[in-house]
């Protein structure tokens, strides 16, 4: 069902189903890494960026045959841009998880899109709306109780790599749209690069510098497994779904279904291995995942009233 035609009419119902699919693979994230003996995080990102770009390189050639080559090479200087920030926050995601809780991790991460818009007011003068203020400044205060807690539980570095993730993906954003300027009416940017081969670069770019960093490489066959799983399912299979929900559904609703990534992956972690977050971080995840979760729906029924 998700191998539909680029030529087929747009269909919410389905973009909606794939999305929904990419927040539950990338949720799993958390409870993989728990799950894991292995405990030099430069091997564990080598190993996840390694089966990421083999998924992906096998997928691309699947669907492209001879033209995937031509794919990779041709995504240009936005495509090699995008593709670095991407390699920097799955090194920030694994230094994140090393160093605080998965829900920690989780919600800080979901802060991209607030960040994205920051940055593009900063930088490109784009215009901020009104309800977004309010989330920035929700989502500050929700910050703030985090990083309290993390202060007195020595979290506070594993909650900076978290906070590093959005952060990255704002620059990929802004970088991406000073290259190319202009911007559709999905919110994204014009002539965006071709996703699949830039995700793959991104794998490939991350595991290159991991393995000389980990070296020697020591996983047991079953951390290995996991790490298979982690990057062919939860990375790979999560960001193609992503990319086939992209010509479907709004940069709102995206960013709105996103927000299972950030609702499950703490449960999985919590009924798993048992790692309850605290209360500061409970207050402060419920009022930056209400943020996020509203100020999405405020910017769908303004995109809904605006369009032509």
């Amino acid at each position: 069902m998700f191998l539909s035609s680029a030529t087929s009419p747009p269909s919410r119902a389905r973009g909606i189903a794939l999305m929904l699919g990419a927040g539950v693979c990338w949720s799993l994230g958390g409870i993989i890494v728990r799950m894991l003996t292995l405990a030099d995080v430069w091997e564990i990102v080598f190993w996840r960026a390694l089966f990421m770009a083999a998924f992906l390189g096998v997928l691309l050639l699947a669907l492209r045959g001879r033209g995937a080559l031509a794919s990779v090479r041709s995504i240009g200087v936005a495509g090699v841009i995008s593709s670095v920030c991407l390699a920097a926050q799955i090194y920030f995601f694994i230094l994140a998880l090393s160093n605080t809780t998965a829900a920690n991790t989780f919600v800080l991460m979901s802060l991209s899109p607030l960040f994205a818009a920051l940055a593009g007011l900063l930088f490109l003068r784009e215009r901020v709306a009104r309800h977004t203020w309010i989330a920035m400044a929700c989502a500050l205060g929700g910050i703030v109780i985090m990083f309290s807690e993390g202060l007195g539980s020595g979290q506070w570095l594993g909650n900076f790599f978290a906070l590093c993730v959005p952060i990255g993906y704002a620059c990929q954003i802004l970088f991406v749209r000073k290259v190319q300027g202009g911007q559709n009416t999905r919110g994204i940017p014009g002539r965006a690069p071709d996703l699949l081969p830039t995700v793959l670069v991104a794998g490939l770019l991350a595991m290159t510098p991991a393995l000389f960093l980990g070296w020697p490489l020591e996983a047991a066959a079953r951390d290995v497994s996991l790490l298979a799983l982690m990057g062919c399912v939860q990375l790979g299979l999560g960001c193609w779904l992503m990319t086939l929900a992209v010509r479907h559904l709004r940069a709102a609703e995206m960013g709105l279904l996103a927000l299972t990534e950030t609702i499950l992956a703490p449960l999985w972690v919590w009924f798993g291995v048992g790692e309850a977050p605290g209360r500061a971080a409970l207050a402060g995840g419920v009022l930056i995942v209400g943020a996020l979760a509203v100020n999405a729906c405020l910017a769908l029924r303004f995109e809904r009233g605006n369009k032509v």
